[in-house]
């Protein structure tokens, strides 16, 4: 069977658009949108499959200035950039976007396209934030490491006077005060064990992630039997991933008994979510495919005073905690080249962890 230039044309332009990182649609002249990649699929939360063939202005609510705009680029043959444009997508809240768009005669036959160019200023924030996020979690976790190991070695030596102390006294009864010293060493030194993270090598091997999380729930309802309720959402699609099977388990678990801690006392649930997202970028690494889970509890939420600054050791929205849980997972998690961020308010709170899933392995 052979190809014809024009159908060699359109593929060439089909793997060009689809490899993009940034959100692409081409549209006709009576604004039909042609063509999707997935990046614009991610953006607008529907599939090439309903978007194709529609009209822009049914996928775009409200987007009169966005629509005029494209039909200049037709009237006129010139391309146009706009930056700060608030866009409502069908069922979706507003979101601020720059764009450009330009015509597009790839065939060279005449019949002029106009290729939509969205780049959501929120992402880009995001992305700004994570990168910033990476790099704390690198200076803070070195800090705390060389911080434990600087307090370990005299908490031996005060743990050790303290025994000897006590052998000597004459007068056991005074042998309380020593034993309340030799207590507080080692829930210090429990402590400083946590700070240091895990000390063996990671074990990296083939993860399900949904055994990994089904592990989690488990345990939590068994720590809290019959006074929590677990949600479970999971797409079934995702595969496997490499890992280290223990750390991710405990990554997991402290977000899920920091979700716990967030609704005692009140009549709520948690969801544990499994999906995929497209085109992810984490820190400087456009992914092609991730796999997004997402720890939702309906508490009262992060207090807002500790919100920027919830991943730093010793940051804690509870009086007992000891603000290691959430750092401790970050650093997990960012050794399997993901990310932990969150999303909070009265009601909602919703940390999300992204992990890279090897394509085409």
């Amino acid at each position: 069977m052979m190809i014809s230039p024009r159908e060699h044309s359109q593929e060439s332009e089909s793997t060009l658009i689809g490899a993009l990182a940034t959100s692409v649609m081409v549209v006709d002249p009576g604004l039909g949108i042609i063509q999707v990649n997935p990046a614009a699929e991610s953006l607008l939360a529907q599939s090439a499959t309903k978007l194709v063939g529609r009209q822009l202005r049914e996928v775009i609510a409200g987007g009169c200035e966005f629509l005029q705009i494209i039909a200049r680029v037709f009237a006129e043959g010139r391309s146009f950039t706009e930056r700060d444009m608030v866009l409502t997508p069908l069922n979706m809240h507003p979101i601020v976007v720059d764009f450009t768009v330009s015509p597009w005669d790839a065939s060279g036959d005449g019949e002029v396209k106009a290729v939509i160019e969205i780049a959501s200023v929120e992402r880009h924030q995001r992305i700004q934030l994570e990168e910033n996020m990476i790099r704390q979690n690198h200076v803070t976790s070195a800090l705390m490491r060389g911080l434990a190991h600087e307090v370990k070695n005299p908490l031996g030596g005060i743990r050790g006077a303290a025994q000897l102390l006590e052998r000597e006294l004459e007068d056991q009864r005074q042998a309380e005060y020593t034993q309340i010293i030799i207590g507080e060493v080692d829930r210090l030194r429990t402590l400083v064990d946590k700070m240091l993270g895990p000390r063996e090598r990671p074990e990296v091997g083939q993860v399900n992630i949904h055994e990994v999380l089904e592990q989690v729930n488990q345990l939590v309802e068994a720590e809290h039997t019959g006074a929590i309720k677990i949600v479970r959402d999971y797409d079934p699609s995702l595969p496997e991933i490499k890992g280290d099977r223990d750390r991710l388990i405990q990554a997991f678990l402290n977000l899920v008994r920091n979700a716990v801690r967030a609704i005692e006392g009140i009549d709520a649930t948690i969801t544990v979510r499994s999906r995929a997202d497209r085109n992810f970028t984490i820190g400087d690494k456009v992914h092609t495919l991730v796999m997004r889970i997402d720890v939702i509890d309906s508490g009262t939420g992060v207090a807002p005073e500790i919100s920027e600054s919830i991943f730093f050791p010793m940051v804690s929205g509870h009086a007992d905690g000891s603000g290691l849980g959430l750092p401790l997972a970050q650093s997990m998690i960012n050794s399997h080249g993901g990310l932990i961020g969150f999303k909070s308010e009265p009601g909602h709170t919703e940390f999300t962890v992204w992990l890279p899933i090897e394509v085409g392995k």
